[in-house]
């Protein structure tokens, strides 16, 4: 990948996580429906609160793969481990 797909990619991620963050808030501000039955209530998100928490944290970290690639460096480091026997 060249440099201007990198940046295009990276400005499309940063405003998907915008929109992300911007529905956070409103489902935290009162973005759930309460429904009673009787003596019986239920009350649920308009959508999965931990499905956006999750797709947030996954375009942070694909954001900072692109801007490591972008700046050269590496994203991830080889760790290895050696098995001792005490």
């Amino acid at each position: 990948m060249d440099s201007t797909t990198i940046q295009t990619e990276i400005t499309k991620k940063k405003e998907r996580l915008e929109l992300y963050l911007a529905r956070e808030a409103t489902m935290l501000q009162g973005g759930v429906q309460s429904y009673g039955i009787g003596s019986r209530n239920l009350t649920r998100y308009n959508t999965d609160l931990a499905q956006i928490r999750a797709a947030i944290k996954e375009l942070e970290n694909e954001i900072k793969a692109l801007e490591a690639k972008l700046n050269g460096t590496a994203v991830r480091k080889a760790v290895g481990i050696i098995p001792r026997d005490l």
